[in-house]
């Protein structure tokens, strides 16, 4: 059911204004940003949208098209923009990787992208390929990586036909692409554990976190300024005399060579340790005693404003602190010393990228506990670190976030906090089922680590209704897709995947929508399966243009199954009857049909939405229509899948209405709201779902506890859920009570309720 990923309306067209906007951004950006790095990157940017304007110009660039960049065909993953705009380069082109430049140096031949091609297909080559296979020393980064190792697979399984087809369609593009991978430490294929960021992304974080100046401008004056001041103000103290004002006695010559060497020590002291810039101010306490002994030394009189400076620094000092050498002078100096004397955060990130050396960089860490133990007596000896020193929390979080555990462990942890962290790690779940599926283990190796690197591609921008390349239209899956398992197992491991992520996706973050990359993996894995279910994207709203794909009607159909005559459907109004009994539309000249008419009309006539109107805001009122009669996926996942909670609905309906709750009230404290507003009404239509599906004794103890205990601003969708559950309807402007009950909408054209 799920073959339009992507649907725009037939007439759009791209306009260049969006790319104008990105290139003005980055190109203030390159201009003004305090932070060298932040502009390099944004260098980057702007010759990328410097490159796609003058494509979008000159016709070597179609945005909106599945194959966007002249003369690369649909396989080939193009470098994607942010907004979907491709750049006109082929992610994997480019100068010679240090990789294959090694590889053609070890193989004798020139450094040269097409040579290295030919030389993979000699016997040499093929045998240097078959043992990356068998070690799995390589990582596949893009997915045409994988493609001569697919083809070294195919010539050692005896599949010489498909092999030699297939290098005929790489050939073209040997001299432009990358088609071996780079060596390394792959991920093991088939694991149940996944990880947020691999140990080479910790080592990354560690690496860019410098020594903090502003604590080593403290570490500086504690060890370096404050106790030389206190040197210079015993030396001053011995000029107090019998009066007991400073500088009214003269100790004699020896206290003006101490004088003298004091101030030589400083000068070095100053010279060395550069952080610290208030020993230079004479109106600080020790500028103002640097500043009268060097006049002093020197022989001259002191100015009465250096005379006054100099008395008010000491007497200051001597009645914050007391004496040098007093118990507590010298109790607060212990203090500073010890605090003084604890190891930077630098320092310990140091010792932490000694032990991560160690690890295979492309994994992640299934013991991080143990990688954060105590200090031990060898580590950290240059840095001063004693044995051990305990890291501390902001050291704790890049490390943490490699951990290798399974995805419910990493959820129980708070290691996964939405559905969004969800999304980029289920491609590591079925990375594992990819290589399960698969009777050889190095092919299946091989599998898995190009469907991780399928996962990266970044979606393009389409219009009439196209859908993003598929993994299964990349010629070397298609060469080795004869090779999948087969039998009573197929699709197996698939299902248990699919209800294991979209049981997750349901129980961990009730109250979210599904991204669309995690609706993608799981009609990926629907499509392997026995089951015919649709899965449908959230779509964009600034490119919108009124219609829908065959599968959002099919959707919604799968939630009219599930909920008609309940609490979702009198809440918003559907006729759900009416949803079931509507036709597909039919094949016109034996081609499918690739919008639904009647699921189209019907969205827009709910939303109220004029024929001829069009706006972001008006499109979005459309779209929501569509979320709410499809219940975007819920309904799919629980009546077609079969996913249950193991708390119960009404668990999942309190969880939706504190996070419906908690974004209300943000959005009341946000200058722009309204992004915050649409995320709160998702968050309502998941708890209507939920309490739909509630015993109604459970139901009704939710909507009490609801009763009790909600914002002020959600009062009126409170009271229109009482209304709704107690037998009573909105009016036709989803309105009730005079004005009191609304029907809560994330969409609006004109002021929203929730904000007023």
């Amino acid at each position: 059911m799920d073959i339009n990923a992507d649907q725009q309306h037939p007439t759009v067209t791209v306009s260049a204004g969006y790319a104008h906007g990105q290139l003005a951004r980055a190109f203030t950006t390159a201009l003004s940003h305090p932070d060298a790095a932040t502009r390099s990157r944004a260098e980057g940017r702007l010759d990328r949208w410097r490159a796609t304007l003058a494509g979008m110009k000159d016709g070597s660039l179609r945005i909106g098209s599945r194959t966007p960049v002249a003369g690369l065909p649909a396989w080939v993953t193009p470098e994607v923009l942010q907004g979907g705009f491709a750049s006109g380069r082929a992610c994997a082109e480019g100068p010679l990787q240090p990789y294959e430049a090694e590889a053609c140096r070890a193989a004798d031949i020139p450094a040269d992208r097409a040579e290295l091609f030919a030389y993979s297909l000699t016997e040499a080559g093929l045998a240097r390929l078959w043992e990356l296979l068998d070690s799995g020393r390589y990582r596949v980064t893009v997915p045409e990586e994988a493609a001569l190792l697919t083809v070294a697979w195919l010539v050692r399984a005896g599949e010489q036909d498909a092999a030699v087809e297939l290098v005929a369609v790489l050939a073209p593009f040997a001299a432009r692409l990358r088609f071996t991978p780079p060596t390394g430490d792959g991920p093991a294929p088939g694991t149940d554990a996944v990880h947020r960021q691999t140990v080479g992304d910790t080592i990354a974080a560690l690496e860019r976190r410098g020594p903090n100046r502003q604590v080593e401008t403290q570490r500086e004056a504690m060890t370096v300024w404050l106790p030389f001041s206190d040197e210079l103000l015993a030396h001053w103290l011995e000029t107090t005399g019998p009066t007991g004002r400073v500088g009214s006695h003269d100790p004699g010559p020896h206290w003006h060579r101490q004088g003298a060497e004091l101030l030589g020590r400083y000068r070095l002291l100053a010279a060395e340790h550069l952080l610290c810039g208030k020993h230079r101010n004479p109106r600080k306490n020790l500028g103002a005693l640097r500043s009268a002994l060097e006049l002093t030394v020197a022989g001259e009189e002191l100015p009465a404003r250096t005379a006054g400076l100099l008395r008010c620094a000491v007497e200051s000092m001597v009645q914050r602190r007391g004496l040098p050498g007093s118990e507590r002078h010298t109790a607060l100096r212990r203090a500073q010393a010890e605090q003084a004397a604890q190891p930077s955060h630098h320092a310990l990130a140091q010792v932490l990228l000694a032990r991560l050396a160690e690890l295979p960089r492309s994994d992640g860490l299934a013991d991080p506990a143990a990688l954060l133990a105590e200090t031990g007596p060898t580590e950290g000896r240059g840095g001063g670190i004693p044995v051990g020193t305990a890291f501390p929390s902001a050291l704790h979080r890049p490390v943490l976030a490699a951990t290798s555990a399974p995805v419910e462990t990493l959820i129980d942890r708070g290691l996964v906090q939405s559905a969004e962290v969800l999304a980029g790690l289920a491609p590591q779940l079925a990375a594992a089922a990819e290589a399960d599926a698969h009777r050889d283990h190095a092919l299946g190796a091989l599998a898995a680590a190009h469907h991780r690197a399928f996962a990266g591609r970044r979606s393009l921008l389409l219009l009439d209704h196209a859908h993003q390349v598929r993994a299964g239209e990349l010629p070397w899956v298609r060469a080795i897709e004869p090779h999948r398992g087969t039998g009573g197992d197929a699709g197996g491991r698939e299902l248990a995947l699919l209800r294991r992520l979209g049981g997750l996706a349901v129980n961990a973050f009730p109250g979210t929508i599904l991204p669309n990359p995690l609706v993608s993996e799981l009609a990926a894995l629907a499509r392997r399966t026995d089951l015919s279910v649709p899965f449908v994207e959230e779509l964009a709203a600034d490119i919108f243009m009124g219609t829908f794909t065959p599968k959002y009607l099919a959707a919604a159909k799968v939630a009219a199954d599930l909920l008609e005559g309940t609490l979702y459907e009198r809440y918003f109004g559907i006729d759900y009857a009416a949803v079931r009994a509507m036709p597909a539309d039919e094949s016109v000249r034996g081609r499918r049909s690739v919008t639904s008419s009647g699921f189209s009309a019907l969205c827009g006539q709910r939303a109220g939405r004029p024929a001829s109107s069009w706006s972001v805001a008006a499109n979005g009122t459309v779209i929501e229509q569509a979320q709410i009669l499809t219940t975007h996926n819920l309904a799919t996942l629980v009546g077609a899948v079969g996913i249950t909670p193991a708390d119960g609905w009404e668990v999942l309906a309190r969880r939706a209405f504190d996070t419906t709750c908690r974004l209300v009230t943000r959005a009341g404290q946000l200058p722009h709201p309204l992004a915050t507003v649409k995320n709160a009404a998702f968050a309502w239509r998941q708890l209507l779902f939920h309490l739909s599906l509630c015993a109604p004794q459970a139901r009704e103890a939710a909507i009490d506890s609801f009763i009790a205990d909600h914002p002020t601003r959600l009062t009126p969708a409170v009271t229109g859920l009482v209304l709704v559950a107690a037998g009573g309807e909105f009016e036709d402007d989803g309105t009730a009570e005079g004005g009191t009950a609304h029907r809560l909408l994330g969409w609006t054209v004109g002021p929203h309720r929730l904000l007023s």
